[in-house]
């Protein structure tokens, strides 16, 4: 099914030439999609690269930033990098493969909810400037909520919480679960399945929904980065739609961009690639956390949600980069319009000194000023650029000005979260620099 869907959606796009009303040529011709090509393609110097990315990456893995990671570099529309470093662990015996599947943590945001946000709005299901409990009717009765903006929402300017730790709700003071809400084997009432043998009660979304209506706002309109409403826009995007939210991803973006790895429980499908751990879980699921969501909100949502639960390769993760940084375009196929994509993509409250983009992160307000250990990301980045990072060391970023797509997976919070290296050594940007100047003479 999979492949007659690619075939009947299109990865080619059929160009036809008349000579005087008679048909003389029938090509398959890609348009937009991402192809491989060398460094030099681009005007880039392939050592230089090279060099310089694996030096970072190496120290990177001896000072335990992460026992492995992925970076892949595409510009002007050519994957110009694709290179795996290390290990799945530090026991150095699963190298990491080009292919693995990574737990993509709060990069779920902009690749999971926020296409499905961007296309409701395209299609005027949803407007940003009315208030959100017009669409989510149970903030209606809450004084506090009641006249926030999807806009607000979206661009971290409304002054919700952060984030709840749920999983307090469904673990007792000595550690052990609560039964009401956690068993070990289904049932009818417990069909979400949170990881291997630990299945959620049906209803625990409910009352993850109340604790977000009760949850504070902060009287004073500032920028205040919080999750909360990506753990319900799955369940709005279904009420807007009539499809369960993976399945709306998946025949609105993922098969048809041809990014056929990216989705949520990587575990309970038959891909091939293998998927790189996350932590040594000491709390709630006692054991090493791989193929299943490593944050424990979206675990407690069954592993679909809008604030982390998708897993993806480099590669399939890029397709979508680079169909954002196309202003909606990737392969021949239209996503979104042009303005919804310009829109969601421009900083919303910049004099609240607030960088944000509609769910998009930007640049930190005057970046290019920076040092490279004081800018986010990179400081050559340009202020069209858009992107986000994850917990579990994933970042993804694209800019448009530069026609550059930078996507870098890693799991640093092996073997547990502690590890901090990864930031302190900004690694990250590090890398993503490296590009800027890779076509320097001046270098």
């Amino acid at each position: 099914m999979k492949s007659l869907f690619y075939i009947l959606t299109g990865l080619f796009v059929l160009s036809v030439q008349a000579q005087e009303g008679s048909l003389v040529k029938l090509d398959l011709i890609p348009e937009d999609a991402l192809v491989h090509a060398d460094p030099s393609k681009v005007g880039l110097d392939y050592t230089y690269i090279h060099t310089k990315v694996d030096s970072i990456l190496t120290e990177g893995i001896k000072k335990e930033a992460f026992p492995g990671a992925v970076v892949l570099v595409a510009k002007q529309g050519k994957i110009i990098f694709e290179e795996a470093y290390g290990y799945h662990t530090y026991d150095s015996i699963q190298p990491t493969a080009k292919d693995d599947l990574f737990d993509l943590a709060s990069v779920t945001k902009i690749a999971g909810a926020l296409p499905a946000l961007m296309k409701l709005v395209d299609e005027g299901k949803l407007d940003l400037d009315r208030p959100f409990s017009e669409y989510w009717e149970r903030w209606q009765m809450r004084k506090d909520k009641k006249d926030i903006t999807l806009r607000e929402i979206l661009a971290h300017q409304a002054g919700l919480e952060p984030y709840i730790i749920f999983l307090n709700e469904v673990i007792k003071k000595n550690g052990a679960l609560k039964h009401r809400f956690v068993k070990t084997e289904p049932n009818n009432r417990f069909r979400h399945q949170a990881f291997d043998g630990l299945y959620i009660k049906d209803r625990f979304n409910r009352k993850m929904y109340r604790m977000i209506d009760r949850s504070e706002v902060s009287e004073e309109k500032k920028y205040k980065y919080s999750g909360l409403t990506f753990l319900i826009f799955p369940e709005l995007i279904e009420q807007l739609t009539g499809d369960s939210y993976e399945y709306y991803l998946e025949k609105n973006f993922y098969l048809p961009l041809g990014a056929p790895t990216m989705g949520f429980k990587p575990s309970t499908k038959e891909f091939h690639n293998k998927i790189v751990p996350t932590e040594q879980d000491t709390i709630f699921r006692h054991t090493l956390t791989q193929g299943w969501v490593h944050d424990e909100n979206a675990s407690l949502l069954g592993g679909v949600s809008g604030n982390a639960g998708l897993f993806a390769t480099a590669t399939d993760l890029a397709k979508l980069m680079q169909m954002y940084m196309q202003y909606g375009v990737y392969d021949g196929k239209r996503y979104f319009s042009e303005n919804t994509v310009k829109e969601f993509i421009k900083v919303q409250y910049p004099e609240n000194e607030n960088r944000r983009g509609l769910g998009f992160d930007k640049p930190i307000l005057g970046n290019d000023t920076l040092q490279l250990k004081d800018a986010y990301p990179a400081p050559e980045v340009s202020p069209q650029s858009f992107g986000h990072s994850g917990f579990t060391g994933t970042f993804v970023w694209a800019d448009p000005a530069n026609q550059l797509v930078y996507i870098f997976l890693s799991n640093r919070v092996y073997p547990s979260r502690e590890h901090q290296a990864l930031y302190d050594l900004n690694i990250r940007s590090a890398v993503q620099q490296v590009f800027y100047q890779a076509g320097r003479d001046e270098r």
